[in-house]
């Protein structure tokens, strides 16, 4: 269905670099970035323009605005996202999301990457001490910075800072004005080597899942739909949280299947259960 087809990549935050590759050798795609993608119209990180859709509808919104551009039936996008990771209490996260959609086959089929691992942080700063404090826990000059004057306040605002010299000279431009400034780390791909990894899991996710084929159509992107909870504990036999099943089901067909223990797991440790450990 893919092979020798011409695909678009959505970004201009040059995540190609690790998209295109994978495309080009799992799924004999000839790849090809999007020129003058204005992908910030969908929201920034950094806040200027907010996000108004949830991360799924804001990268299906990319693909067609890929499309809108391009004269092609195939295109691939990804979406960040960062905050609190969704069951380790306290420990930020990325969450990547990655979506082919291919409207000659009238498909779409997209994939999910969590990961604990990101640098993600902000902070409000006064001396240049503590900018530097701030900027090596955050792994710069290797990851870019973000300054403003403050969280609220976008009138000056300079991405992409990524070396020390650029780093103090802005610093010192903003605190002539300014007693206190707003620091974050540039979560933009191409200034966040981290984020670029995250990304290139995702897109293997997605590759993975569009070589999952309905047993029933044959219909790529055949995956999990839901995930059930109620594995059993070990000490009590009452539910957990944890996955008894996953629901995996085709967008196509409509063909649903279950497979319990997914985990190769029966029963769960005491230690997971609400019952046995409040």
């Amino acid at each position: 269905m893919f092979q020798d087809r011409r695909i678009l990549i959505a970004t201009n935050h040059g995540k190609e670099s690790v998209i295109s590759p994978l495309l080009e050798q799992e799924l004999g795609l000839k790849s090809e970035l999007v020129e003058n993608l204005l992908t910030d119209s969908l929201g920034t990180f950094s806040g200027e323009i907010e996000r108004f859709d949830d991360p799924l509808t804001t990268l299906r919104n990319k693909c067609l605005l890929g499309l809108k551009v391009a004269d092609c039936d195939l295109v691939i996008a990804s979406e960040g996202s960062f905050g609190a990771h969704p069951s380790l209490f306290f420990v930020q996260a990325n969450e990547e999301l990655v979506m082919l959609l291919d409207t000659k086959n009238n498909l779409e089929i997209s994939a999910k990457f969590i990961s604990t691992e990101t640098n993600f942080d902000a902070k409000s700063i006064s001396t240049f001490i503590e900018l530097k404090d701030f900027a090596d826990k955050s792994l710069f000059p290797s990851h870019g910075l973000i300054l403003r004057p403050s969280k609220s306040d976008y009138t000056e605002i300079y991405k992409g800072i990524s070396d020390w010299q650029q780093l103090e000279s802005v610093f010192n431009k903003l605190k002539k004005t300014h007693s206190s400034i707003y620091v974050e780390t540039d979560m933009r791909a191409m200034f966040n080597p981290t984020r670029m990894k995250n990304t290139e899991q995702a897109t293997l996710k997605l590759i993975e899942k569009i070589k999952s084929c309905c047993p029933n159509c044959q219909t790529p992107g055949f995956g999990i739909s839901e995930a059930i909870p109620g594995l059993p504990c070990e000490w009590c036999g009452k539910p957990t949280a944890s996955v008894l099943k996953y629901r995996l089901n085709c967008k196509k067909c409509s063909y649903l299947e279950e497979k319990l223990y997914p985990n190769n797991k029966t029963v769960e440790s005491p230690e997971f259960c609400d019952n046995c450990n409040p």
